[in-house]
């Protein structure tokens, strides 16, 4: 089973949102574990006691690791205004530059005095020897593919679904409502310029065995051209397979044509985000969803807790209105 668009566990601690997907798919227990590339090194990620004393060679214990990166860390930055600084303040210049530095840089683009520190709080750092990547509750992976799980929510006697359709504006008359997922300037023909957003490409590649003993290894340093490697196999451990499917993953500015992944946000926030949200804001009969059509960066159970969240708001007003 093959993520065609790049690795997704699906992980919340949001207990309805586990118990909607549960309700169209088996989740198999999956624990995420990242490894990294940097100085010549595998390390583990995300920063934890064991990433910080192979880094620095040391046996430090838990309290004594967070003394240790206190002295590292910048405490002259109270306020943090990027990403870098951000990084400065929490994790020192040392764990900055090996970790993050690099690998921000290929995968925005930007570089990262330039992006939003609220970006860096998305990277935990641990005084322990945990290693499963993220923190939330729940976590799992479908045990029969996301496509499946999708296709059996849309099996339903009122959703009809019309693929290789194009949006037009003429839509918009045409339906009592529309719930727009699609890019929102594009929804408005760039008219105030197109936004800006990262797109990836996958090179795929096979490999007899095992090839590198985890799901993803990420390259940090900014010579390596792709920003991480997934082999596929390891999101389903309850599988054996005798030969591996891999993706190399590049990341880089989404020109016209392309599929977006990734809304970019600067530190100095574009103004023309501000006009377009401000618009799609005034829309009788259009609701903007959806990591593109709201321009935020949004992990899938965010998604979905929006879509509920969204979907009963216009019940209710619908009910309201009768």
């Amino acid at each position: 089973m093959v993520h065609v668009y790049g690795p997704h566990v699906f992980h919340t601690d949001d207990d309805e949102v586990w118990e909607y997907v549960n309700r169209f798919m088996e989740f198999k227990p999956y624990v995420h574990r990242v490894r990294a590339v940097t100085q010549g090194c595998v390390f583990s990620l995300p920063i934890n006691l064991l990433t910080i004393n192979q880094f620095f060679h040391t046996t430090l214990s838990p309290g004594e690791a967070k003394n240790f990166i206190e002295r590292l860390v910048d405490r002259s930055i109270d306020n943090p205004k990027s990403f870098e600084e951000q990084a400065h303040r929490l994790v020192g210049r040392s764990l900055y530059e090996a970790f993050f530095k690099g690998y921000t840089l290929k995968q925005w683009g930007i570089a990262p005095v330039d992006l939003p520190p609220h970006l860096f709080r998305r990277l935990p750092v641990r005084f322990d020897y945990n290693d499963n990547y993220f923190d939330h509750r729940h976590q799992g992976m479908p045990l029969e593919g996301y496509t499946l799980m999708v296709s059996r929510i849309l099996d339903h006697p009122n959703i009809r679904v019309h693929l290789n359709t194009d949006f037009e504006q003429e839509m918009v008359a045409v339906y009592d409502h529309v719930f727009y997922s699609g890019s929102i300037d594009e929804f408005y023909g760039y008219d105030n310029g197109r936004l800006p957003y990262r797109t990836l490409d996958f090179e795929q590649f096979y490999a007899e065995g095992d090839f590198q003993g985890c799901a993803v290894m990420n390259y940090c340093e900014a010579s390596v051209p792709y920003t991480r490697t997934t082999e596929h196999q390891h999101f389903a451990p309850w599988e054996k397979h005798a030969r591996s499917v891999c993706c190399r993953e590049f990341s880089r500015a989404s020109e016209s044509g392309d599929m977006p992944f990734y809304p970019v946000h600067l530190s100095c926030e574009n103004p023309r985000i501000t006009q377009y949200l401000a618009r799609a804001r005034a829309e009788a009969k259009v609701t903007f969803v959806g990591r593109l059509g709201t321009y935020r960066y949004l992990d899938m159970d965010m998604t979905i807790r929006a879509a509920l969240d969204v979907a009963r708001a216009f019940v209710a007003r619908q009910r309201s209105a009768a």
